[in-house]
C-alpha cells in the first residue's frame, strides 16, 4: 500500500462494522460497491484517509420477501446486491418488475456488476437512475446503528448534493420496496451514448391508489409533484395552479 494510500477496514459482520462505524464515525469512509468512489479518488476530489469496506459482509447481500397482508408486506433488498442481482432476480421480475427494468438502464454491465443498491443511495448522486423510481415506488431504507434503527423513506433520505439524512454512526442496511404498487413507468432521457447517466428521469407510479411523479437528475434531489398528483387523482382541494409547476 503506498504512503498516500487509505487505512483499509475490511469488517466480515455487520456487528463489527457497526463498531467501527461508531468508533471512526466520518473519519472512514463508507465503500460499498465502490464504483462512485472510486472515480472520486481517481480524480483527486476525494482523497480518504481511512476506508470502511462491507464487501466481505454476506448478510447485506440478499433480496427476500416479506409475508402477510399485500399493505404491510415488501420487498426487502440488502444494502450490498449489486445492481445486476436485482436487475436478474426472479423475485423481483415477479413482484416489481420495474425495478428490475431500472436497475438494467444503469451505466454498463461491468458497472452493474459492481455498483450496490446501498452505494447507490447513501452516495445521494443526483444524476442516478434508481432513487426517482425508488421515490415514486415510496420506497424506504433501514440503517442501523450500535444504538439501533431507524426507517428512513427515499425522499427523507436524500437531502442534496451528495447529502443524506445518514448518521455519522449509522449504515444503511437495506432497502424496503412496498407490494401495493399498482402500475409504474420509469422513462430515461440520455444526452449521449446508451450508457450515458439520465439527463432528465421521470418515474410515475400508483401506490395504494395514488399517483406518485417524481422527476429525477434535474436538481439536488428527486423532484415530487405532491400536487399535480393530487389533481390527477381527483381530489378535493387540489389547487388550480398546481398544473404550473
Amino acid at each position: 500500500m503506498g504512503r498516500n494510500s487509505p487505512e483499509w477496514l475490511a469488517p466480515t459482520s455487520l456487528t463489527e462494522a457497526l463498531a467501527l462505524r461508531a468508533s471512526f464515525s466520518d473519519e472512514a469512509t463508507v465503500l460499498a460497491g465502490g464504483t462512485f468512489i472510486a472515480i472520486l479518488m481517481n480524480q483527486n476530489i476525494m482523497r480518504p484517509q481511512m476506508l470502511l469496506s462491507l464487501r466481505n459482509i454476506p448478510d447485506l447481500a440478499f433480496i427476500q420477501a416479506t409475508e402477510g397482508n399485500r399493505e404491510a408486506s415488501s420487498l426487502r433488498i440488502g444494502a450490498m446486491t449489486t445492481h445486476q442481482a436485482v436487475e436478474s432476480s426472479a423475485l423481483v421480475h415477479q413482484v416489481c418488475p420495474i425495478l428490475a427494468s431500472t436497475f438494467s438502464l444503469v451505466a454498463s454491465p461491468r458497472v452493474r456488476n459492481q455498483a450496490t443498491v446501498g452505494g447507490v443511495l447513501a452516495d445521494a448522486d443526483y444524476a442516478s437512475d434508481p432513487p426517482a423510481l425508488l421515490h415514486a415506488l415510496n420506497a424506504k431504507t433501514l440503517v442501523r446503528s450500535t444504538n439501533g434503527e431507524r426507517e428512513i423513506p427515499i425522499e427523507e433520505l436524500i437531502l442534496g448534493y451528495y447529502e443524506t439524512s445518514i448518521r455519522p454512526d449509522e449504515l444503511l442496511v437495506e432497502l424496503r420496496v412496498p407490494h401495493n404498487v399498482e402500475r409504474a413507468v420509469y422513462r430515461k432521457f440520455r444526452s449521449r451514448s446508451s450508457e450515458d447517466r439520465p439527463c432528465v428521469a421521470v418515474a410515475a407510479a400508483k401506490v395504494a391508489g395514488k399517483l406518485r411523479v417524481v422527476v429525477g437528475a434535474v436538481a439536488e434531489r428527486p423532484q415530487y409533484f405532491p400536487a399535480i398528483c393530487a389533481l390527477a387523482d381527483g381530489e378535493a382541494g387540489a389547487s388550480d395552479t398546481a398544473i404550473w409547476i
